[in-house]
């Protein structure tokens, strides 16, 4: 599920979630943090201080030297962070297993970047999608998406991750318990710090340092978010162990186990199928900041074991984002479990969910761990975000607009001053987010605004040898000049919500690909467009990545049907 999805009113939550049971902080949860953090920086030291980090490859993609391990653990934890444990635990804590929808439906985007999109990324050898677009468009159809990137990244992920990842810490620690300072200055000098450590990944190690610093992480996060599943399924069985745990949390309200999700829940189910599918391919197919890292694979065979395995690791995924939000309701709805309120309101505020039941379940000996994988997610997506705006500068704007006859050690070292400029100016950024009700609603739009026209331009561009590029051009800002106006413009913003979200975005895409194609009817480029083959890595796919891909999709359709209940679609 793309994190931007998750983004909460919400990381007070992810404080309460690792809180000690024991007044005040003793020495135990600092320690273990300090222990795990340092070993994970150590560890990814040993591994890649040899790497040759002054060309461009090296730099911005491993050397295309990553192998599918690196690349599913540098996939899952770029997308899995604190935000999204809390904030999808939450929706299920209100609305039930339908919310599974963003990270089920995301094996179906995995699987479609493993055999549609990746094999014709590597074969144009890019290091960005707006390289691609260029290849397959023009000069300036590029220029226009690496802008657009550059920008969302800038403006919007960057900050808002240095925020929410700093407020989540504060709790996770007690920090002002701790330090004594009071809420603003604290998030300033945590902002800093979390900057400050994300730079040195980013910057100073490249796309390798940042993959096996994931992947580390990626274990730590992923036996954490378990770990939570089985300590709470302990409690909700009554010492009965953790069948009868489940059990009783499945029969207490089985509505809640509904897969399919009504017209009045978060993901209704015919959303699946427009706005829900849509977002989770752009994520997983064609957002730089994810994709970049199997860009850097070794061959096509092992960037598609890699995103396979991401996709098999995503169908775990409700277990330990899903699963404990429900369990939650029902120590809830049983008195075990007090849920906080919505400040000065009566109603639950289900943001807090996660970290109530965390603190109730978790012995305080491993609230230090916890904190520090947690931590790991928040630098990861920071990190990860970091490395591809510089790629997206370096590559995109500087040897293209600056300094075309620049040597990579040139282009490699403009991609850190760049990054160091853009940390600086997030880090500004982020405390302005204080106490910002409405930040993360409309932050969520304004990442709706280009991932659709980009997702379309990108998917026209493959599968179609003679659209021009001015109907490129036209879909990136017509696209998102269009979404914008229908969001805040009244009364069509009233229209949107009557009609959901998401189905309007999927009502633009289609507008968009019927648009480009009779654009490419009516003028059509001079000469069918052909998709070379730059020869930087091996192409060969891998032997079973269609029954895998055919396996996973299988297993989707089966969770679905196992646990569907039609008659709310009624």
């Amino acid at each position: 599920m793309p994190d931007f999805l998750q983004l909460p009113h919400l990381f007070a939550a992810a404080g309460a979630a690792v809180e000690t049971t024991q007044k005040g902080l003793d020495w135990i949860t600092p320690t273990t943090f300090l222990l795990f953090t340092g070993l994970v920086g150590l560890i990814t030291w040993i591994i890649t201080h040899k790497d040759n980090l002054k060309t461009n490859e090296g730099y911005f993609l491993a050397g295309r030297s990553l192998t599918f391990p690196f690349i599913a653990g540098s996939l899952l934890l770029t997308n899995l962070s604190t935000e999204q444990m809390v904030g999808l635990n939450g929706d299920a804590f209100t609305y039930g297993l339908s919310v599974m929808a963003w990270e089920v439906v995301a094996v179906v985007a995995l699987v479609a970047m493993a055999l549609f999109f990746l094999p014709r990324f590597l074969k144009s050898g890019i290091a960005t999608v707006p390289q691609f677009l260029e290849l397959r468009f023009d000069r300036a159809t590029g220029s226009i998406a690496n802008l657009i990137f550059l920008a969302a990244y800038m403006v919007i992920l960057l900050p808002i991750v240095l925020y929410t990842g700093a407020q989540g810490l504060i709790s996770i620690l007690d920090l002002r318990t701790m330090t004594g300072m009071s809420d603003l200055p604290l998030l300033y000098v945590i902002v800093i710090a979390i900057g400050v450590i994300g730079s040195i990944y980013a910057l100073f190690g490249g796309l390798r340092t940042v993959a096996v610093s994931d992947l580390l992480n990626g274990i730590g996060l992923l036996t954490g978010g378990f770990m939570i599943v089985y300590f709470a399924l302990k409690v909700a069985g009554d010492g009965q162990g953790l069948i009868a745990g489940f059990q009783n949390v499945k029969n207490y309200e089985p509505q809640m186990f509904n897969s399919l999700g009504g017209a009045q829940q978060a993901v209704p189910f015919t959303t699946l199928f427009s706005g829900v599918l849509l977002i989770n391919v752009f994520y997983w197919c064609t957002n730089q900041q994810i994709i970049q890292r199997t860009l850097g694979a070794s061959s096509l065979a092992e960037g598609q074991k890699g995103v396979l395995l991401t996709g098999l690791l995503k169908l775990l995924g409700p277990l330990y984002l899903v699963l404990p939000g429900l369990v939650a309701y029902y120590l809830h709805q049983k008195g075990v479990l007090t849920v906080g309120f919505k400040p000065n309101s009566s109603v639950i505020d289900s943001s807090l969910a996660y970290g109530s039941l965390v603190r109730h379940v978790l012995p305080p000996v491993l609230t230090g761990f916890f904190a520090a994988v947690m931590v790991g997610a928040i630098l990861s997506s920071f990190n990860s975000a970091l490395n591809s705006t510089c790629t997206l500068f370096s590559l995109g704007l500087y040897r293209e607009y600056i300094r075309p006859q620049a040597s990579d050690p040139e282009v490699v070292s403009s991609g850190k001053w760049f990054g160091l400029l853009i940390a600086i100016v997030s880090v500004g950024i982020a405390p302005l987010l204080y106490k910002v009700d409405s930040i993360f609603s409309y932050l969520q739009r304004m990442n709706g605004i280009y991932f659709i026209p980009l997702l379309a331009v990108v998917l026209v561009g493959i599968v179609s040898k003679r659209v021009p590029a001015a109907a490129a051009k036209w879909a990136l800002l017509g696209g998102a000049f269009l979404i914008a106006f229908c969001y805040f413009v009244p009364p069509f913003d009233l229209v949107v919500k009557a009609m959901n979200e998401y189905i309007f975005l999927g009502l633009v895409f289609m507008y968009l690909l019927i648009f480009m194609f009779i654009y490419g009817e009516i003028a059509p480029r001079k000469d069918e467009y052909v998709q070379f083959d730059a020869k930087v890595v091996d192409l060969t796919p891998w032997k079973h990545a269609r029954l895998a891909g055919a396996a996973l999709l299988l297993v989707v359709l089966a969770i679905y049907m196992i646990f569907a209940d039609s008659s709310v679609l009624k």
